[in-house]
């Protein structure tokens, strides 16, 4: 069997004491929200102040979103985001699926 060859960020994560690899694991799910939103933006055509409408909110929190600046997030805004850009979200555990409702979040 071949041994697998390690990339960079494989050495790099291996490397790291376990506080930071607790730090870099939370920038990298802050990086993957940022990259889903900019995705979705980019294949709809939407602008950041066309979201903000869409999503009613604050073209201020579509930016930081974006940007990945903003860090703590607000669920209703979040969920409203979500909403915005036609997400659909499941909520998965033990196995079973449970999709959440974004039509019933409150606008305003």
């Amino acid at each position: 069997m071949a041994k697998r060859i390690k990339s960079t960020v494989d050495r790099l994560v291996e490397s790291l004491s376990p506080k930071e690899k607790k730090a870099y694991e939370a920038e990298y799910k802050d990086l993957l929200l940022s990259e889903m939103i900019l995705a979705a933006m980019a294949e709809d055509h939407v602008s950041v102040r066309q979201l903000a409408k869409l999503a009613d909110v604050s073209p201020t929190i579509i930016q930081s979103m974006r940007s990945g600046i903003k860090k703590d997030f607000n669920m209703g805004s979040f969920f409203k985001v979500l909403k915005g850009l036609k997400c659909k979200v499941i909520i998965e555990r033990n196995g079973q699926r449970f999709p959440l409702d974004l039509q019933h979040i409150n606008r305003g």
